[in-house]
């Protein structure tokens, strides 16, 4: 495979091509070419330019042996280590990381600092606190670095006088922890507000200008719906599309309702997202999707695999969550009709697609599914099953304000079909901390697997938003 795709772009190969041709292969191959192919596209469906993010360490050029991390820690070591650790991370991110590696605590350096972050602010700033009596200096810079999204990293070098810094300020966030690897979240975080403000969601519904959700940065492309027929019948039967439904079928546990041409008719759907995108410069799509014949249950499921945002009907406020949970975690969420089950006290939410790689877009594990026909009895989509007694998240942001609600529950059950009649995806969970389902907020709610609200709630923090309480 990499010789074959070193080979291609050598000899010229337009993006386009060079995709047929790893379709091609994939007809042979199996997956693994197929999914190179794809992850082309998803790398150029991301916003182009990049984020900057200055790290600074807080620290005397000695550190007192009476102190924490005291005389017992290699203190440069120890800089040397979280600054590989955040190196290692922008690498995966395309993060542009300026980091100060001398020691940062006299007053005329904080005020040389905040200088420069007043005549070129970055899109985020990280201070690394590393010693226990050196905290004004730290008070200092986030009191007067103005607007810049700040963490503070605490790697067990204060105590709770300490760490009351900035405890609600907004667009500050301390994380004070002994996880090396949590910096690497933190960079995440700082890569998610700056995708939130260049994302450009393709929104299927009518024509119109482009409009901004000023409590995010996303913009709202509009096309007339019309388009997406109009591509459809340009995508041919090649041996790319042949080998997206070839896979879908052959791994489902079973194909209940739809047929071989069905199916095709699906994978062609996928491909036709994609072109929309690349020809609208979008990174997301949304369609106002409900009825159609053949619909694009199976497509939004690969993009979503892909780290690619695709909502159904056309929700801003699902488009939002959705941005914001791939931005955040790597993984997409289930977007659903919420339906409370009284009896159960669960809340049930069923649609008709679903991720697939549930764990993680850079996760091996994918979802078992069956294929099954849409509302209208015709066409494909996709009944995903969630693995029962896994712990989920259950998100509804706010398109329209800075703020979310969030909270989590646990798989019970998928809801078979016969004899319920739903949305082919159908999950049930237990909510936590809800006395009454019917007390969950919002619709067209994303389930996510895992319990990140507390993530959640630490992004929010950071960003300037406002996190409350799903039930």
């Amino acid at each position: 495979m990499g010789r074959n795709s070193t080979c291609g772009c050598a000899m010229g190969l337009s993006r386009r091509r060079f995709l047929a041709g790893a379709g091609a292969a994939a007809a042979g191959a199996g997956l693994g070419v197929l999914d190179f192919a794809s992850s082309l596209f998803a790398q150029e469906a991301k916003p182009a330019g990049k984020p900057v993010v200055r790290v600074v360490y807080v620290r005397p050029e000695k550190e007192p042996i009476v102190s924490w991390p005291g005389g017992n820690c290699d203190v440069p070591a120890q800089q040397a280590l979280f600054t590989k650790t955040l190196q290692d991370a922008a690498k995966a991110l395309d993060i542009e990381l300026q980091v100060r590696d001398a020691p940062l605590y006299k007053p005329e350096e904080v005020a040389a600092l905040l200088e420069e972050l007043k005549k070129s602010p970055p899109d985020g700033l990280l201070v690394g606190a590393m010693s226990l009596f050196l905290w004004q200096p730290v008070n200092d810079i986030v009191a007067k670095r103005g607007d810049v999204p700040t963490i503070v990293y605490s790697h067990v070098s204060g105590f709770t006088s300490h760490l009351q810094l900035a405890r609600n300020m907004p667009k500050t966030y301390v994380g004070a922890t002994q996880d090396i690897g949590w910096l690497a979240f933190a960079l995440r975080m700082f890569h998610t507000t700056w995708r939130m403000k260049n994302t450009r969601i393709l929104v299927l519904h009518g024509a119109g200008p482009d409009t901004t959700l000023k409590a995010w940065g996303t913009t709202l492309h509009p096309i007339a719906k019309a388009r997406f027929a109009e591509e459809l019948k340009k995508v041919e039967e090649s041996d790319e599309v042949r080998a997206i439904a070839d896979f879908y079928a052959k791994n489902a546990d079973k194909v209940v309702e739809p047929t071989k041409e069905e199916i095709l008719t699906a994978a062609r759907n996928y491909i036709t997202c994609r072109r929309l995108m690349e020809a609208e410069k979008c990174q997301a799509v949304s369609i106002d999707c409900l009825g159609w014949k053949d619909p694009v249950c199976l497509a939004f499921s690969r993009l979503l695999d892909e780290g690619i945002p695709a909502v159904c009907e056309c929700d801003h406020n699902a488009a939002i969550g959705e941005l914001l949970t791939i931005s955040l975690f790597n993984r997409g969420g289930f977007i659903q009709d919420p339906s409370p089950n009284t009896v159960n006290n669960t809340l049930i939410g069923a649609h008709c697609t679903s991720p697939l790689k549930l764990e993680g877009i850079d996760k091996d594990y994918r979802a078992p599914y069956m294929l099954r026909s849409y509302h209208t009895r015709t066409g494909c989509s996709v009944q995903a099953l969630w693995p029962v007694g896994k712990e989920v998240t259950v998100l509804h942001a706010n398109a329209g304000s800075p703020s979310f609600f969030v909270g989590t529950g646990r798989v019970r059950s998928n809801i078979a079909q016969p004899p319920t009649g739903c949305c082919r995806t159908s999950v049930e969970l237990d909510m936590d901390r809800c006395n009454d389902s019917r007390d969950v907020k919002g619709f067209h709610q994303l389930f996510i697997l895992g319990n990140l609200e507390r993530m959640f709630r630490a992004y929010a923090q950071l960003a300037g938003l406002q996190a409350a309480p799903i039930a």
